[in-house]
């Protein structure tokens, strides 16, 4: 795989690329539903996500965002994690996050908010550390009420995140809309799983940056946002939240921010065209 940046800013955006790898099955059966014109249109969107043999090739991205005026940060989901993490079984673990927050100049301790998207291994991994003590030990950890409702406990997240953070008392279990701080907003967008949030960065001045999460997980949802992803718990709504939200973001001219993607920012395509 051509080697990318793992460190990229975008204004008080920095995506880091906590690891890169091939999914465990071809990109035709994660979405069965995606024609010929969706497949062609995403490959000129983001052409490295096109492996051999069909598969898919993707990052695992996690973004901090540099609150106004330096000093603190807020970190949005926590990547594969290490060799050891509930990611373990299928994610390219360990992930490259803690190296990463070196260079990017992010001490753990500056990071006082932890927003998950959503509780799937390779957007938790590292929330904590083998011992399950907080990665970030103080910051507080953000995620929809929803989310942790609709768990399993038998999942490997609900002991790695869940229940240390609860005990903690650092879980900030939350429902619906929330304004963090001036120009930083959480707005559920479920489908994917049921309480899955993303995270809009208002720049006064400049183009605001949508942060997707697990929105949409490849470029073929981008060009055709009706097409399902395999995983999604319940596709009709992962739709309709996609349908939606992209269509604010390009009302309002917003830049993606995206997990998967081997291109961390991009454009909402125009109808018909990439």
């Amino acid at each position: 795989m051509t080697e990318r940046t793992s460190v990229t800013r975008r204004g008080p955006v920095t995506a880091l690329v906590d690891a890169t790898g091939a999914f465990f099955e071809p990109a035709g059966a994660a979405f069965p539903g995606a024609v010929a014109g969706d497949w062609e249109r995403a490959a000129a969107l983001d052409p490295g996500a096109f492996g051999p043999d069909g598969s898919w090739r993707l990052d695992f991205r996690c973004f901090a965002v540099a609150d106004p005026g330096g000093g603190g940060w807020t970190l949005v989901d926590a990547g594969v994690g290490p060799a050891d993490g509930p990611g373990a079984p299928w994610c390219p673990v360990p992930g490259r996050l803690p190296g990463l927050l070196t260079e990017a100049g992010i001490d753990r301790d500056d990071v006082h908010t932890v927003v998950l998207t959503h509780l799937h291994e390779d957007h938790t991994g590292w929330a904590t550390d083998a011992d399950r003590r907080p990665f970030f030990p103080r910051a507080r950890y953000v995620v929809q009420r929803a989310e942790t409702a609709a768990l399993d406990r038998r999942d490997p997240v609900w002991s790695w995140v869940v229940e240390p953070l609860r005990a903690g008392g650092q879980l900030d279990e939350i429902e619906g809309v929330r304004r963090l701080r001036r120009g930083l907003t959480l707005l559920p967008t479920p489908g994917h799983t049921p309480g899955h949030q993303s995270v809009l960065v208002a720049q006064p001045g400049g183009r605001d940056v949508l942060v997707t999460g697990d929105l949409l997980v490849h470029a073929v949802q981008l060009v055709n946002p009706a097409v399902a992803y395999a995983h999604e718990r319940d596709p009709d709504t992962a739709r309709r939240s996609r349908e939606e939200s992209l269509a604010r973001a390009a009302a309002r001219g917003a830049v993606l921010a995206t997990a998967h993607l081997t291109r961390p920012f991009v454009d909402v395509p125009e109808a018909g065209g990439a």
